[in-house]
């Protein structure tokens, strides 16, 4: 995965190669020709994974190398926040698992992954450098448009935090696709807290989308009303509304169950 923003058109200056699971393809199909490419797997500090306890505060935090194969294994990490486990295991297939990045594919910005969403759900952040020095930015603050994050041109993603599962909360997580490792048609994660409902989408809006259904007789319906499904290659907008209405439905039921456990 990259994990440089900016353009990456022809000509646009530099790349920076983690995992390689988005930039290769795109290289492959001539849709990104940077100048020059650095290859980041050698600097030290970046494949570390942090569980911090105690509350407030609590969370994990991955570096910019952290394969998902190894976040997935990770078991002070799942323990700290489910949600993690729960998502990673449906990114593609292991061999991409093993290479591919958990912050590049966060800072890729690709609505029909599952990370993304993942971050924006849990309101979590992430830490980006540049010669100006570092600075955090907010999960909603972070994605500007299709494949499209704001980080500058010249920033590097060091790592990503995602909050601990607080005491009394639950979350679950469902998507549909093909076959089992293609992207989702539709994918719904839920975040339920003693304060607030809250539902994140992947494969349906432009951008991973979050919305809050504290209170609302018909989540789903209230989800939709944000979403706005339409027509592409893979399904119907009728499709992925339906796929929508049942799965809001099984991982709200599944994240209430949690908060009961």
């Amino acid at each position: 995965m990259e994990t440089l923003a900016g353009n990456a058109g022809k000509g646009a200056g530099a790349k920076v190669l983690a995992g390689g699971q988005s930039l290769v393809p795109l290289l492959s199909m001539r849709l990104a020709a940077p100048d020059v490419i650095v290859d980041v797997n050698r600097v030290p500090g970046l494949d570390t994974i942090e569980v911090t306890p105690p509350w407030p505060g609590a969370g994990v935090r991955f570096g910019a190398l952290v394969r998902h194969s190894d976040l997935l294994a990770h078991e002070e990490a799942a323990a700290a926040q489910p949600l993690l486990r729960l998502a990673l295991s449906h990114v593609a297939h292991p061999t991409i698992r093993n290479r591919g990045t958990t912050v590049g594919s966060i800072v890729h910005a690709d609505a029909a992954a599952e990370m993304p969403m993942v971050l924006s759900l849990l309101g979590g952040s992430v830490e980006v450098a540049s010669v100006r020095g570092t600075r955090t930015i907010p999960a909603d603050e972070l994605y500007a448009g299709p494949l499209e994050s704001t980080l500058a041109s010249d920033e590097l993603a060091l790592s990503a935090f995602v909050p601990a599962l607080a005491p009394g909360s639950g979350v679950a997580f469902e998507e549909i696709a093909r076959r089992h490792g293609d992207y989702a048609l539709v994918g719904v994660a839920a975040h339920i807290t003693p304060d607030a409902t809250r539902l994140g989408y992947l494969s349906v809006s432009d951008t991973p989308t979050v919305v809050d259904v504290t209170g609302s007789d018909d989540p789903a319906g209230a989800a939709l009303a944000v979403l706005e499904p339409v027509d592409d290659i893979h399904a119907t907008a009728d499709y992925r509304a339906h796929l929508v209405r049942v799965l809001t439905e099984r991982v709200l039921a599944r994240a209430e169950e949690m908060t009961h456990a």
